[in-house]
C-alpha cells in the first residue's frame, strides 16, 4: 500500500536518511525504531511529503540546501514529487512528534481544524468515533489545547489526524514523554484504530518496548540507515535487539 525504495536524504552535507527501503501493507502496523538523531522523523516527513515542501521553501529562503534521492509509492502510484496536500487528500495523513496542536484553539475546535478534508457526515461519524476511543476528550472538548495535560494532547493529535480521514495513518513518537501508564493506553488506542477503521499504521519510537506487542512488522534504524528488519517475533527473538530496543 506504502513502499519506498532507496530514499536518501541529505541536510546540507549530512546524510540524514541512507538508503531506506520501506514497505507497509494494507492494514498492518509497521513499527520504525531508533535512537534520537537516527532519521525516524526524517523518513515519516519525507513519506508524508512535507520534505519536499521544506526542501522548496528553505530553496526559496537562500537557507540549508536539502537533497532527496529515492520513491515513494501509493497503491503503485508514484507519490514522489506530489505536494503534501495532495498526498493528504489521499488519504496520508502525518500526526507529527511532539503533538503540535492548535494550543489557543478548544478540543472541539482542534478536531473541527483537523476535518477540513471530511465531509458533513464523515466528521460527524469520525469525531463520535474520537470521542468514543478517547473519552477524556469528550469530557475537555471545551479546554484549550495549552491547559491539557501531555497525554491528553497527544490523544488529541491523534484524534485530529483520525478527522482528516486518513487511509494510512503516520504516527510519529506518539509516546514520547508520556507516563507508561499513558503509553499503555495510547498503544491500545492504536491497534484498536487499526483494527476498527481498517487503517494501516506506521509508527516510530525510540524505545520499541511498549509498541512491538501490536507491531506486525519493524524497521530498526541506526544513523540514517535500516540496520535491520522483521516480524515481530523475529526482533524479539533476537537478542541485540531485545538489548537495545526492548530493554529486556
Amino acid at each position: 500500500m506504502l513502499e519506498a525504495t532507496g530514499l536518501m536524504v541529505f541536510y546540507e552535507n549530512m546524510l540524514a536518511l541512507n538508503n531506506i527501503s520501506i514497505k507497509c501493507e494494507k492494514n498492518q502496523i509497521v513499527g520504525v525504531f531508533g535512537a534520537n538523531s537516527a532519521g525516524k522523523s526524517t523518513l515519516m516527513y519525507t513519506l508524508s511529503g512535507i520534505m519536499q515542501d521544506i526542501r522548496k521553501k528553505e530553496k526559496m529562503a537562500g537557507g540549508e540546501r536539502i537533497t532527496i534521492h529515492g520513491d515513494i509509492f501509493f497503491n503503485g502510484k508514484s507519490i514522489t514529487d506530489t505536494r503534501p496536500s495532495r498526498i493528504a487528500r489521499m488519504g496520508v495523513i502525518l500526526c507529527p512528534e511532539r503533538r503540535r496542536i492548535f494550543k489557543e484553539s478548544t478540543v472541539l475546535e482542534n478536531l473541527k481544524i483537523g476535518g477540513y478534508l471530511a465531509s458533513r457526515s464523515q466528521a460527524k461519524e469520525t469525531m463520535e468515533y474520537v470521542f468514543k476511543i478517547f473519552p477524556a476528550l469528550k469530557e475537555l472538548k471545551k479546554r484549550t489545547g495549552g491547559f491539557l495535560s501531555g497525554g491528553e494532547q497527544q490523544m488529541l493529535a491523534i484524534g485530529r489526524a483520525l478527522m482528516a480521514q486518513p487511509k494510512i495513518l503516520l504516527l510519529d513518537e506518539p509516546l514520547l514523554g508520556l507516563s507508561p501508564l499513558m503509553q499503555l493506553t495510547l498503544v491500545k488506542a492504536t491497534k484498536e484504530i487499526r483494527d476498527d477503521m481498517g487503517l494501516t499504521i506506521i509508527v516510530t519510537e525510540q524505545y520499541a518496548r511498549p509498541v512491538i506487542p501490536i507491531v506486525d512488522y519493524a524497521f530498526i534504524l541506526e544513523n540514517g540507515a535500516a540496520v535491520l528488519e522483521g516480524t515481530r517475533e523475529e526482533l524479539m527473538n533476537n537478542p541485540d535487539v531485545r538489548a537495545a530496543y526492548f530493554g529486556v
